[in-house]
């Protein structure tokens, strides 16, 4: 459980304000810091300046916290402090590392994270008390419990094991999280079936766990949203008993909450980068529920619509509700529920038709208060997740008008109605009615597509004030300063 000291889902985040920029900085500026890998690109902002060797800003004994973002293309770190003002970010794309003509995704990762930590300003770096972060779900990691090396490539979040998926519906509950192809479960035993390495000294872990792993130096440590889709019971906080008998449960992580303090970072990192010695790591989360943390949707009822490349919905629930056959599942965030799901429709299907130029010109034109006639269903390839998983389910993008602001027009239209349908269908099975919705990703800075969003729902919409998936890690770590080890 959260500690009700820094809840995450009630008087926390909401207390949270964003203070002005001091007068004496009218302009934040870009940057550019040099890392360990050039060809990964960069771009760091930092807040604030420097009068007579002192922060602006800064008390005597401010602290700050760190969090960082891992996603499916690169990395992001935000640097906050106790009121929740960004005191520096900046992104770094993943380097290209192949090995046996495959992506090295862990010595990317590892790379990544080591020049995110290069990358925060050096005269900032001491007043740093805690960090967490965040990665991408059911990514998955077996590796040697001696040496913290991979055992094998990791299993990426996008990733189906249709192999063992016979296996896992036979031992897990009828329409359990777990009992899909791309799950945590799935992927372990898929591996564990199909590997004749040493299975003695292997652990499981996620992509946060790990890179949090190379900050700490305790393997086998994770939290409860990793956690979700390799059959942990956040409700019961334990694993259940059908997973417990099988032989690969040995390889399962210890859970904790997310934003909980596993120790202190490793000498070497302190060293390295000159962080102080207080400074804890933090139990992370995943990618989806960091940006909702930073959406600051603390009641329930309260959405956050993420409009990247795909549709993922999260809506803030007194109720769990955990459904496969729709794609549908919980996670804990304090006493309350995460319900929702991913669609495959979303801003991916739009950039194969349109540029962005042409996105911006043509919405433009669109009266968001006029009903669109055209009825579409956008997906990028055959398949789709929630509100209907249904793995044959075809793109549907025509009859395509002449006009070009219309095709848009029925596009973004359709998306919405798929959204409508997703906060029905949650509503259907049991969770609390959704009664505003923030809105996450790129999609949010389109206002035509806000208002055509807005008439269908039949609800308030409006962009969330933070975005990004590394303000809610850095949340997470706050939280976690806040509670001793």
């Amino acid at each position: 459980m959260f500690a009700s000291t820094v809840s995450l889902s009630t008087p926390f985040l909401s207390t949270l304000t964003l203070a002005p920029k001091p007068e004496c900085c009218p302009s934040i500026k870009l940057v550019p810091r040099i890392g360990v890998e050039k060809p990964a690109r960069l771009k760091s902002m930092i807040v604030g300046c420097k009068k007579e060797n002192q922060e602006v800003g800064f008390q005597v004994g401010e602290r700050l916290y760190l969090g960082m973002d891992f996603g499916t293309s690169g990395a992001r770190y935000a640097l906050i402090d106790k009121q929740g003002t960004i005191h520096a970010e900046g992104k770094r794309e993943y380097p290209q590392f192949l090995r046996e003509e495959r992506m090295d995704w862990p010595l990317s990762w590892k790379t990544t994270l080591f020049s995110l930590l290069e990358d925060v300003p050096v005269h900032l770096r001491p007043l740093i008390a805690s960090i967490s972060l965040d990665g991408t779900s059911a990514t998955t990691l077996i590796i040697d419990s001696n040496t913290g090396e991979p055992l094998a490539r990791p299993y990426l979040y996008n990733e189906s094991c249709p192999d063992a998926l016979p296996l896992v519906k036979s031992i897990a509950p009828v329409n359990h999280t777990v009992c899909s192809g791309s799950s945590t479960l799935c992927k372990l035993v898929s591996w564990w079936n199909n590997d004749n390495s040493d299975k003695k000294s292997a652990i499981l872990l996620h992509q946060a766990d790990w890179l949090l792993w190379l900050l700490h130096g305790q393997l086998g440590v994770s939290d409860y949203n990793n956690a979700l889709k390799v059959g942990y019971d956040p409700e019961l906080d334990s694993y259940p008993a059908w997973l417990l008998s099988q032989p690969y449960s040995r390889l399962l992580p210890i859970v904790k909450a997310p934003g909980t303090s596993i120790g202190h970072l490793t000498e070497d990192i302190k060293t390295q980068f000159g962080f102080p010695e207080d400074c804890v790591v933090c139990t992370g989360t995943t990618d989806s529920i960091a940006a909702f943390l930073a959406a600051r949707a603390t009641k329930p009822g309260k959405a956050v619509t993420s409009l990247g490349s795909t549709l993922a919905i999260k809506l803030l629930s007194t109720t769990r509700i955990e459904d496969a056959r729709y794609g549908v599942y919980s996670h804990r965030l304090d006493d309350k529920w995460l319900v929702g799901g991913a669609s495959n429709t979303g801003g991916a299907v739009l950039k194969e038709i349109f540029t962005d130029g042409q996105l911006e010109k043509l919405s433009e034109h669109i009266n968001p208060m006029e009903a669109s006639p055209l009825d579409y269903y956008p997906l990028k390839s055959v398949g789709e997740r929630f509100p209907v998983a249904d793995p044959k389910m075809e793109p549907r993008l025509h009859p395509r008008p002449e006009s070009d602001v219309e095709y848009l027009h029925g596009i973004l239209e359709s998306i919405a109605r798929i959204e409508a349908k997703a906060y029905i269908l949650l509503k259907d099975l049991g969770a609390t009615q959704v009664d505003e919705v923030f809105t996450a990703g790129g999609g949010a800075k389109n206002e035509k597509w806000t208002k055509i969003r807005e008439r269908i729902l039949g609800l308030p919409v409006t962009r969330a004030t933070q975005t990004e998936a590394a303000y809610g890690a850095a949340l997470l770590a706050l939280k976690g300063a806040q509670i001793p080890i």
